[in-house]
């Protein structure tokens, strides 16, 4: 289940939610019980991880300018 990020305007704390997408839009109050909070925009990383960064990289190909410059 995901888990959304609000900023309440009146006292300024930074709580999470955890919620179904269904509700993703449904207005919530911060702890303290305000109700003037907006939800924030989360950046989320998904990364290979030590498998990935185990791979080789193929020679030649891509880069900046297609492989021509080495990179």
């Amino acid at each position: 289940m995901p888990r959304y990020e609000y900023r309440c305007r009146a006292c300024g704390e930074t709580f999470e939610v955890q919620r179904p997408m269904r509700e993703a839009n449904v207005k919530t109050a911060c702890p303290a019980g305000h109700d003037d909070t907006v939800k924030l925009l989360s950046t989320v990383a998904v990364g290979g991880g030590a498998a990935a960064a185990a791979q080789p990289r193929p020679a030649g190909g891509g880069g900046c300018c297609g492989g021509a410059c080495g990179c």
